[in-house]
């Protein structure tokens, strides 16, 4: 049973949700402030937080940038519904994904699974090799890890897939409705840059070459393509 910790000073919600996901087997837990959120979420005891931005004491997006600096928990964060700055910045500093207020809670269920199917892979699944190395990156499958140059890059669930997926065609366009039906589990929206954005933090975590060049590069329209030096 998966133990998902929701952070949110909507008391109300923080109950129904709590019910819907009990009954669809999740084990949950509720807090009503930043501070709180934080220390629990960092505790290391559950497997997935969802987190809003407005909450008191802390709010969701100061939650999130210190409890990056001690964990790699998911997190979806819960935005305003219209607020694309709030996905951004979210996504810029580690959510897993988001969801905007007010939500179809079957959504929610969905996009919590499919969280943790990225965190938590099928065992045995051969359409995925154990290790990927090209150049100076290598990628582990089973330790869900990535070391360039020989340090470790600390990437968040989304990161990690979607790194996997375009190393794994290195030197491919890799479509962008590819990437969201495989890593994302949804069809590609024309208003959702969270693709946009995941892709912008693994450029920015794995850096240029020594040459200067990027490492992943966008086709426009299409897709992307870790290229090859």
């Amino acid at each position: 049973m998966n133990r998902v910790l929701i952070i949110d000073d909507d008391e109300e919600l923080c109950e129904l949700v709590s019910e819907y996901l009990t009954v669809e087997g999740f084990e949950t837990s509720c807090v009503h402030d930043g501070e709180s959120g934080l220390k629990q979420a960092g505790a290391g005891e559950f497997d997935l937080a969802i987190l809003d931005v407005m909450l008191p004491k802390m709010n969701g997006f100061d939650v999130l940038r210190n409890l990056r600096e001690r964990s790699d928990v998911p997190v979806l964060m819960l935005t305003a519904r219209g607020d694309d700055m709030e996905r951004i910045v979210g996504l810029e500093i580690g959510a897993d994904d988001y969801l905007p207020k007010p939500f179809n809670p079957r959504e929610l269920v969905a996009r919590l699974r499919a969280i943790l199917r990225r965190v938590s892979p099928e065992i045995g699944d051969e359409t995925m090799p154990e290790k990927l190395h090209v150049e100076d990156l290598e990628i582990s499958s089973s330790a869900r890890s990535a070391k360039l140059e020989g340090n470790e890059v600390g990437l968040t669930s989304v990161e990690f897939d979607l790194l996997f997926a375009l190393v794994r065609e290195a030197g491919k366009i890799v479509k962008k409705e590819d990437l969201s039906e495989n890593v994302l589990e949804r069809s590609l929206s024309p208003y959702d840059r969270s693709l946009d954005m995941h892709i912008s933090n693994l450029r920015k975590k794995l850096g240029l070459r020594g040459d200067g060049s990027e490492r992943i590069k966008t086709v426009r329209s299409v897709g992307y393509i870790y290229t090859l030096a």
